[in-house]
C-alpha cells in the first residue's frame, strides 16, 4: 500500500488521515505531544496573578505546554501544539464559514452534510445559561443585533458551565479532532508525536518524503504522498524552507474584548461564547478572555467579578510569516471596525448596568488584543477549485488546513476546516 504522510493532528490533519487511512497507510506527525487539560485550579491563578508572576504571555506554555504562542507589537498569537492542535483549546463552536470560498465557485454543501452526520451539533446549552448571559442576549435583541445561540460541536445537553472550554473540557462533552484521529487510528493509521516537520523533500518535481526534527536528531519520513495541515502559521514555513513561495495574505482574526467589573458575575464559570452576533466584518460573543486576565493591568479585579465580549475581527489579508517571526498589523480598516465593534460592546454592558445595577458606577476596559486563527498565505484561487490544489505545489503535495482560505472568517474557522479537507481528500 502506499504511504502518506500528514503533517499535524488539528481539523484539517485528523480529517485528512480518517478520509485517507484504508486507501493509503498513512503517519500522522505532530510537533506538540498528548494533549492534558491544564489542571490548574482559578485560585492558583489568581495567586500567580496577584503574586506578579504572569507578566508575559510568552509564559503560557511553561505552565499550558499545549499552547504556542507568538508576540508581535500588535497582538498575541495563540494557537495548540498537542494532539487535536487547536481544536483542543477551541470553544467548540460549529458555524460554517465559508462564504469567501462559495463566493470563488466551491460549494461544499456536501462535506458539511457529512460532518453533521459525523459531529453532534446542537444549542442545548442555552438552558444552562447564566443570568447575565440571558440579560445580554435579550439587550442584544432590544438592540437589534440579531443574536444567534452559538451551535457546538460535542455532547452539549452535558455542559455543566465550567467555563473552562479553552484550557481542555474536563468532562468530554466539546469535540475535537482528537476523536477522527482515533478513528483512523482504529483503522491502521499511526501517530508520531514530538516531530516537528521542517521540510519537504522534493525530487524531479514530486514530494518523496518530509524531513522532521524529533528531539535533537532530524529524520526523514518517506511518502508517497504528503499533505500539510501544521495550522496557518507552521504549513506557511514548512513550505518556505521547501523553496515553495507563499503569499503576504496573512490573516489572524484578532480578538479583543471589552470588559466591565461586575461583581460575583462568575462569567469564568459560563461555557464560552454562548451566543453569536454578526456584523459586518466582525462578530460579538460574550467572553471570558484569559489572555487578558492573566496578563492586562486593567483586568487586575477577581475572575469573578468581570464580565466581557469579544470582537473578533475579520482583519485584512496583510501579514507575513517566516521562520523567525511573524508579522501582522492592523490596517486603518480593522482599527475602524475594531471601534465599531468597541462601540457596541460599551453600549451593551452600559445597558446591562443600567437596567441591573444603576447605582454601580460603570468601569469599562479593554483587553489584549490577541488571535488564533492563522490563515490564508496559499489561497485557493478560482482556477484552482476543481482540485483544491494550488498549482506551485507538486502533483503528490496537498494543503488541507486554513492556509487555503481566500480571506479571513472573522468567524469560528474549524467546521469549514474539516469540510475543506474532506474535498481536498476527494481528488487524492
Amino acid at each position: 500500500m502506499k504511504r502518506a504522510i500528514v503533517v499535524g493532528s488539528g481539523a484539517g490533519g485528523a480529517t485528512a488521515a480518517r478520509e485517507l487511512q484504508g486507501r493509503l497507510d498513512v503517519t500522522v506527525l505532530e510537533a506538540g505531544r498528548e494533549f492534558r487539560p491544564l489542571r490548574t485550579r482559578l485560585p492558583a491563578l489568581e495567586t500567580l496573578r496577584l503574586a506578579g508572576l504572569t507578566v508575559d504571555p510568552r509564559q503560557i506554555p511553561l505552565f499550558f505546554p499545549a499552547m504556542q504562542v507568538h508576540v508581535t507589537p500588535e497582538m498575541v498569537l495563540v494557537n495548540g501544539r498537542c494532539l487535536g492542535g487547536s481544536t483542543a483549546i477551541s470553544t467548540g463552536n460549529a458555524v460554517r464559514a465559508d462564504g469567501d470560498l462559495r463566493a470563488l465557485g466551491l460549494d461544499l454543501d456536501a462535506e458539511f452534510e457529512e460532518i453533521y452526520r459525523e459531529i453532534p451539533v446542537s444549542t442545548a446549552h442555552q438552558r444552562r445559561w447564566r443570568e447575565h448571559t440571558r440579560d445580554l442576549y435579550a439587550i442584544s435583541q432590544q438592540m437589534g443585533l440579531d443574536p444567534r445561540p452559538m451551535p457546538k460541536m460535542g455532547a452539549y445537553e452535558r455542559c455543566v458551565g465550567c467555563g473552562r472550554c479553552v484550557l481542555g473540557c474536563p468532562y468530554g462533552v466539546k469535540w475535537d479532532s482528537r476523536r477522527y484521529l482515533l478513528e483512523a487510528v482504529a483503522q491502521g493509521a499511526r501517530v508520531v508525536t514530538g516531530s516537528r516537520v521542517i521540510g519537504v523533500a522534493i525530487e524531479q518535481g514530486r514530494a518523496t518524503g518530509v524531513w522532521a526534527r524529533e528531539g535533537l536528531r532530524r529524520r526523514f519520513y518517506p511518502a508517497d504522498l504528503v499533505v500539510l495541515a501544521a495550522g496557518g502559521l507552521s504549513t506557511p514555513v514548512i513550505l518556505q524552507n521547501s523553496g515553495i513561495p507563499c503569499e503576504p495574505r496573512l490573516t489572524v482574526d484578532p480578538v479583543l474584548c471589552v470588559a466591565m467589573e461586575w461583581p460575583d458575575a462568575d462569567q469564568v464559570r459560563e461555557m464560552e461564547m454562548p451566543f453569536v452576533i454578526q456584523r459586518e466584518g466582525f462578530i460579538l460573543s460574550p467572553y471570558f478572555d484569559y489572555v487578558s486576565y492573566l496578563f492586562s493591568r486593567d483586568w487586575r479585579y477577581p475572575a469573578r467579578n468581570l464580565l466581557g465580549i469579544m470582537i473578533k475581527l475579520a482583519d485584512e489579508n496583510v501579514g507575513t510569516v517566516s521562520r523567525r517571526q511573524v508579522c501582522k498589523p492592523l490596517t486603518a480598516r480593522d482599527r475602524s471596525r475594531l471601534a465599531e465593534g468597541v462601540r457596541l460592546c460599551a453600549e451593551m454592558l452600559e445597558l446591562l448596568r443600567a437596567k441591573e445595577r444603576p447605582t454601580i458606577p460603570s468601569k469599562m476596559f479593554l483587553g489584549t488584543l490577541n488571535a488564533g486563527h492563522p490563515a490564508g498565505m496559499l489561497p485557493l484561487s478560482e482556477r484552482e477549485l476543481a482540485t483544491c490544489h494550488p498549482d506551485r505545489l507538486p502533483p503528490n503535495l496537498y494543503v488541507a488546513d486554513a492556509t487555503l482560505l481566500p480571506a479571513a472568517p472573522g468567524n469560528p474557522q474549524i467546521l469549514t476546516i474539516i469540510a475543506l479537507a474532506k474535498r481536498v481528500c476527494k481528488f487524492l
